[in-house]
């Protein structure tokens, strides 16, 4: 087992951890969380032998194997599938020994050898290689390019694979989705799934972390505390916990109608989205778990937009990507004051073409490109890091936006993003990758964009200041694009996903379970990469009979719910019209206190309804969904 027993640790004059304690047993899956500068990477440092701690004692079991992934690589000229494989030590020591072998005619050392190398199934070794490179993404003619020509993100990868490569007993991952597309977090997140040694990991992305893990070790006032479950438990008992508190229950209040406000606002359109059933649940999970936030530093929204077009932007018969090379054809898109789409699609499916050219970054081949008056784009992606100004401050970089503004007004602003005191104005040369990136978030935001283009916004974010961003876009009201590898953000902040794949930008039908289902089908390029994934045998004839079936049982269910859809935006109307009548001040004074008890009446009548209304439409969905699954 790993032992942590009062372990204290420092870093220049910064004390991370005070006599911090925890056991992790073999074969568990934990997930080291805390804020940004918590010491998550240090831990890290400490179980690789890198780093001595101050006091305390820590043990980890002699003879394990300790595998992890580098955040760093160097641009060498080694073909990228035999820097995958250098990840196995012991299959390269006995490569090396087998040449010297065969150099010196050492037929009896040869035999040896090569029953140790059929005994780590070496014979194999470039085969799972493969499999590792493609189940993250990479093409097969990406195995024999020079690692020195892939770019950053894509070298990360490798490393990943390098880790996942090497046989061990203890693997260390930290931020692996950091640079992966959604097909590839599924894949990795099955390999886990199977990886029979202990596995601690860091990690932003909660859904991830709910699919692998089955321990939470959080750095909490500079001790570590372990929850038994995956992330959602973990969020569960801490809000037992913090909710008891009563000096947090203002904020927690706060909060909880924050996500009310929210549910409401969804509910006015939900009727006719795919993904409102799912969502509206996962709502009602996030007011449950609010008070685990409330004592998180972060604390922002986005500001009204000024002015709106309708539409604010739009693309017709538009060709996306460079003149030799297009990437999406006949690009038909309107975006409105109130769309909220999600862009999904393998990495090079153009995605990050589709963002550029909506930023005007990336000019059209051919087509139109038309702006609202009003239009005023937000846009974040990781160029917008590099492009910050190291030797200015957070305030300067927002004064340099808005000169006029007050030096308190920005540093308020600023301390929603926890850039309190002193570090508003110090330069940003030493800040971390979490705290630039957030820094960047903060001159979107400043800017009141009514059109957000956010491509992977939460990289490098820790998951408080990820739920901070859940929340401030679920209160925005303009117009959001968002590509992110984080299901959870997607899932709350968007109510049209676009699949981009194989030249053309659809509508996808369905919520991101059905993308999961169709990630895994044989229909998508991680089904064909997954080793595990089985070809169906049934026969086409019977699966046309099933479908058939399949309709006939779901005919009476569509109909119950497109009626119930009728009086749901009925009740909705007469609410509206019943609450603008409530707002006539007139209706306060004595003489007409009568007519307002009856309104008020008629109001709470009107909004049991809807709420039954909607409880008939959730449970029909529940059968269409049961149905679907048989």
């Amino acid at each position: 087992m790993i032992k942590l027993d009062a372990i204290s640790l420092q870093r220049g004059s910064k004390p991370l951890l005070e006599q911090a304690s925890a056991v992790f047993h073999p074969k568990q899956k934990i997930a080291i969380i805390g804020a940004n500068g918590s010491g998550k990477s240090s831990l890290f440092q400490l179980l690789l032998g890198k780093l001595p701690v101050d006091e305390g004692e820590l043990s980890v079991p002699s003879g394990w194997h300790i595998a992890h992934m580098a955040q760093e690589i160097s641009a060498i000229d080694r073909n990228a599938l035999d820097y995958v494989m250098d990840g196995d030590q012991q299959l390269r020591d006995i490569e090396s020994r087998l040449k010297h072998a065969e150099d010196n005619e050492d037929h009896h050392q040869l035999a040896q050898l090569h029953q140790q190398l059929d005994s780590i199934d070496g014979y194999n070794a470039r085969v799972r290689a493969e499999q590792l490179m493609q189940g993250l993404g990479f093409a097969i003619d990406d195995t024999d390019k020079p690692v020195n020509s892939f770019s950053g993100g894509w070298r990360i990868r490798l490393n990943l694979a390098q880790a996942l490569m090497c046989p061990s007993d203890l693997l260390l991952l930290d931020e692996p989705t950091n640079h992966l597309d959604i097909d590839a977090t599924l894949w990795l997140e099955q390999w886990l799934q199977r990886y029979p040694g202990t596995l601690v990991l860091i990690s932003h992305d909660r859904d991830f972390i709910d699919s692998v893990c089955d321990i939470i070790a959080n750095i909490e006032h500079r001790k570590l505390l372990s929850y038994r479950g995956n992330y959602s438990a973990f969020e569960r008992q801490r809000a037992e916990r913090l909710s008891q508190q009563q000096a947090n229950f203002e904020k927690q209040q706060r909060r909880v109608a924050e996500i009310h406000s929210f549910v409401n606002r969804f509910r006015a359109k939900a009727t006719k989205a795919r993904q409102a059933q799912s969502r509206l649940k996962e709502l009602q999970r996030m007011e449950l778990i609010a008070p685990a936030h409330i004592d998180s530093p972060f604390n922002f929204s986005f500001p009204e937009p000024e002015r709106f077009s309708d539409p604010l932007l739009n693309f017709s018969h538009a060709e996306l990507g460079y003149p030799q090379s297009p990437v999406i054809h006949q690009l038909n898109l309107s975006i409105h004051p109130n769309s909220r789409i999600g862009l999904l699609g393998a990495n090079g499916a153009g995605k990050s073409t589709l963002i550029k050219s909506l930023a005007n970054e990336l000019a059209l081949i051919s087509g139109e490109r038309i702006e609202g008056e009003h239009l005023k784009l937000g846009y974040f992606s990781q160029h917008q890091m590099q492009a910050l100004d190291l030797q200015a401050s957070p305030a300067l970089h927002l004064q340099r936006l808005s000169p006029k503004a007050s030096e308190q007004s920005i540093r308020n602003f600023l301390g929603g993003f926890n850039f309190n005191g002193d570090m508003a104005l110090e330069t940003i040369e030493n800040f971390s990758g979490g705290e630039k990136a957030r820094l960047a978030l903060a001159i979107v935001v400043w800017q009141k964009p009514n059109l957000l283009l956010l491509d992977e916004p939460t990289n490098h974010l820790d998951l408080e200041m990820c739920h901070a961003l859940t929340v401030a876009l679920q209160a925005f009201t303009g117009a959001v694009i968002l590509v992110s590898h984080d299901r959870h953000l997607l899932r709350n902040t968007v109510d049209q996903l676009l699949l981009v794949h194989d030249g053309v930008a659809e509508n996808f039908e369905g919520d991101l379970q059905d993308y999961t289902r169709w990630l895994l089908s044989g229909d998508s390029k991680i089904a064909q990469n997954n080793s595990s994934a089985k070809t169906s045998n049934i026969d086409k004839k019977l699966q046309r009979q099933q479908a058939a079936e399949a309709r006939k049982k779901l005919q009476p269910i569509n109909k119950s719910i497109a009626r119930i859809e009728k009086n749901i935006d009925k009740n909705s109307d007469e609410l509206s019209s019943l609450e603008q009548s409530l707002a006539e001040s007139s209706l306060y004074e004595e003489d007409n206190k009568n007519q307002l008890q009856q309104l008020l009446q008629q109001q709470g009548k009107l909004k049991q309804q809807g709420d039954e209304l909607e409880e008939q439409w959730l449970a029909l969905h529940d059968e269409l969904e049961a149905i679907a699954g048989h």
